[in-house]
């Protein structure tokens, strides 16, 4: 597959990037700053603002999907830059047909019906307006009848880990272990990612997943 991934130098866009690659899949890189990545076999390195939205019709023509690693963190008005980049990103979509995969946020996953994980007092204050940022963007989406879409949200713990190629899946629930929310390596995440890239068994939906 031809996949553009935006966002491919931060924590989640490296661990799909390296595992998209690994599959022998053409990933194109769009970064901010090309100099920090360089090319490799089956990579292409492509410099765009993902907030301008004629910058990414550009890129994307051709490719398969494009997946969405596109993170707020480094602005301070993290809500309002990440929606902004979002809704460059989906016009983006909608005007190149080209299949979109967003990294999706934990915090609006249901921990009980009816009750989302951003909505309970012990969740982190400082991960909030990612949080409310990646809901909203989520909302967006679900009301873009005309964007061929897919959200994977990972479980509230994300890390480092092992791949073992092996995951859980659920819709709009966090998934449960033995002690509490199941957590997920971040390699893991990466395979579901592309598996789903790969099999597109989740069109038009959000969901989840954990070891």
């Amino acid at each position: 597959m031809r996949i553009a991934l935006i966002g491919a130098t931060g924590f989640i866009g490296s661990a799909i990037r390296q595992e998209a690659l690994s599959r022998g899949h053409h990933v194109t890189a769009i970064v901010s700053n090309p100099a920090r990545l360089p090319a490799a076999q089956g990579l292409e390195v492509q410099g765009a603002d993902a907030l301008d939205s004629q910058q990414l019709r550009a890129v994307l023509r051709g490719h398969d999907v494009v997946i969405s690693a596109f993170s707020g963190h480094a602005n301070s008005d993290v809500y309002g830059y990440y929606l902004k980049g979002m809704h460059s990103i989906i016009d983006a979509a909608r005007a190149t047909g080209v299949r979109l995969l967003v990294v999706g946020g934990a915090g609006s996953l249901e921990v009980e019906p009816g009750v989302q994980l951003l909505d309970t007092p012990s969740f982190p204050e400082q991960w909030k307006a990612t949080a409310e940022g990646a809901r909203a963007a989520l909302k967006l989406l679900r009301e873009t009848p005309d964007v061929d879409w897919t959200v994977l949200s990972p479980p509230p713990m994300i890390h480092p880990g092992t791949r073992t190629g092996q995951y859980r899946t659920a819709n709009d629930a966090v998934i449960m272990g033995d002690s509490g929310p199941s957590d997920i390596s971040l390699e893991d995440y990466a395979v579901a990612m592309v598996d789903e890239a790969e099999s597109a068994k989740h069109r038009g939906q959000r969901f989840t997943v954990a070891n």
